[in-house]
């Protein structure tokens, strides 16, 4: 994996859960890493700090990626302190809270739909530009195995959102070809370690869940992190419109 050493990489929600496990990687393996953050300015020092550690570069960049306006400003800036980007890694995203459909409103339709796909667009659109100047550049998406199947009681909306990031993926990676940019997914199952199962599953669910996986554990935010890396290095060429499920088994397609 030494074709990442000094590649650019800008990280969206990169200084908590999967995210900073990405961000992490990223770094081991050479790269100058932006981390986006919204409100989690505590992990991107811990970033920093780490990076620093290591005489490795770490950039950290805050903003609302479901403002249009902040996002252009978060883009320019990575690149900016960057001196350009080769690799995007989309990872905002949130399932706000679980609802069942008769309590689905306009107002959380739209919510989940802005942090999780909204934000990905934008913030795709604005560092195309960047990317499209190198040679090699990638594009990862982070969906979710409830993109693929459906996701469990009150994550509908969530769900929908995540499976429009497969379609996303696809369609993005056909526009994108000329330009030289891979774009491809990675879709998580049951991540232990990662704030949104902290926060919108059980303990009760884990362990039902972890109980039917083939390999009879839970995923880690390392376990993410190491397949995102692998598929912004130049050495997967040939892989592009791609979605690498990661879930232990819990699902194939």
């Amino acid at each position: 994996m030494g074709s990442l050493q000094k590649k650019r990489a800008l990280v969206t929600a990169g200084a908590q859960g999967i995210g900073m496990a990405i961000s992490r990687e990223l770094l081991d393996r050479g790269c100058s890493v932006a981390v986006h953050y919204f409100t989690s300015s505590e992990g991107a020092a811990e970033l920093e700090e780490y990076a620093s550690s290591r005489t490795g570069t770490c950039v950290t960049v805050q903003g609302d990626l479901t403002d249009e306006n902040q996002t252009r400003e978060a883009v320019c800036e990575s690149a900016d302190r960057l001196g350009g980007l080769d690799i995007l890694v989309n990872n905002a995203g949130n399932m706000v809270e679980r609802r069942s459909l008769e309590d689905v409103d306009t107002e959380y339709w739209r919510s989940v739909i802005d942090v999780n796909m909204y934000s990905m667009i934008m913030t795709t659109r604005e560092a195309v530009p960047f990317l499209e100047r190198n040679t090699h550049s990638s594009i990862v998406n982070i969906s979710s195995l409830a993109g693929r199947k459906g996701g469990h009681a009150g994550s509908m909306v969530y769900s929908a959102a995540k499976g429009a990031v497969l379609a996303w993926t696809r369609a993005c990676a056909d526009d994108c070809a000329h330009k030289g940019i891979r774009v491809n997914a990675v879709a998580p199952g049951l991540i232990l370690g990662s704030k949104f199962h902290e926060i919108h599953t059980t303990e009760e669910s884990k362990k039902k869940t972890i109980a039917s996986l083939p390999v009879g554990r839970a995923g880690t935010c390392e376990d993410v992190a190491r397949a995102v890396a692998f598929l912004a290095s130049e050495y997967d060429g040939f892989i592009h419109g791609a979605t690498l499920d990661i879930n232990g088994g819990a699902y194939y397609c």
